[in-house]
């Protein structure tokens, strides 16, 4: 009698002392995206802490959760959880823990099971009919003024490049850029010092090639590839070099040619004078292409 008396006492004892856990699940088949609701409840906590998932991360993979609410009281934990599925299937709620103080206590699992109740020939119906909505010029500005803006934007970066290159190229081919530019060519091959040097060959074969190079650019006349008679024949009746200028290149040249094939032997002040006829030239040209903008009326 007094064994029985002992082991009910320790019964009571554990009843009056211990945590219940209970689940329930509201629906074990969902159609797709339907809610389901499961509830877990905690009584007798005795204002014991309890631990488990957070909140949204206590279901698995494959449960959306759509609402995770928790209420603990001083004796009593409630935690109910909405959430849906979106795949057909069976699928499990495996026992999920929650600790106690020092206890540990699972739910029981769950098998749910997910069907698609949508027909091939169901018929879809709007909540609410398509309403006609009339717009005004201000409307469709803020709906299409970003775009409108951006197609600006480019147009203006496409105008600016293309002035850009032409302005580029326009500098390149600008007659007192190629002046300047065929002046310090004179320039460097007088800091060579042919003339005082008396190597009058090498000073005219460059001199030359300068004065080529530079009738060639200016005047669009092809001075690198025409002989020295040819190209004088060339200017004469192309009108745009100055007769002073014809004259300055055809003595200058012809003098070259004699000079290069050793028909003749300058000195240094006729080697000087030819130097700063050329440069002399040179600077002249600017006013031939004046001139031939006022004939042609460019």
């Amino acid at each position: 009698m007094r064994k029985i008396f002992l082991i009910l006492f320790a019964f009571l004892h554990v009843f009056a002392y211990s945590q219940t856990l209970s689940s329930k699940l509201n629906k074990q088949t969902l159609a797709l995206g339907e809610p389901g609701i499961l509830h877990i409840h905690i009584s007798n906590l005795q204002a014991k802490d309890v631990l488990s998932a957070p909140k949204n991360e206590l279901l698995p993979f494959h449960f959306e959760e759509i609402k995770d609410s928790i209420n603990k009281q001083a004796d009593t934990y409630d935690r109910i959880i909405e959430f849906a599925v979106y795949d057909e299937g069976k699928f499990t709620i495996p026992a999920l823990d929650f600790k106690i103080g020092g206890e540990v206590l699972h739910t029981i699992p769950y098998d749910i099971e997910v069907i698609n109740t949508a027909q091939k020939d169901d018929k879809i119906n709007d909540i609410m009919k398509n309403k006609e909505v009339n717009l005004g010029v201000q409307d469709y500005w803020q709906m299409y003024k970003w775009y409108v803006l951006g197609v600006l934007i480019l147009l203006a970066i496409i105008f600016i490049i293309y002035q850009l290159i032409k302005y580029g190229k326009r500098k390149k081919s600008d007659p007192v850029v190629m002046t300047n530019q065929t002046l310090r060519e004179l320039d460097k091959l007088k800091k060579k010092n042919y003339i005082e040097n008396g190597n009058y060959r090498l000073f005219y074969v460059e001199l030359l090639d300068i004065t080529r190079n530079f009738i060639t650019k200016q005047y669009k006349i092809p001075a690198n590839v025409l002989l020295t008679d040819d190209l004088i024949d060339v200017i004469k009746l192309n009108n745009t070099i100055s007769t002073e200028n014809e004259k300055t290149i055809e003595d200058i040249f012809l003098r070259g040619d004699l000079v290069k094939f050793a028909k003749v032997f300058p000195n240094q002040q006729n080697m000087q004078d030819d130097f700063d006829q050329m440069k002399a030239f040179v600077k002249r040209s600017s006013k031939d292409l004046e001139a031939e903008q006022l004939r042609t009326g460019v």
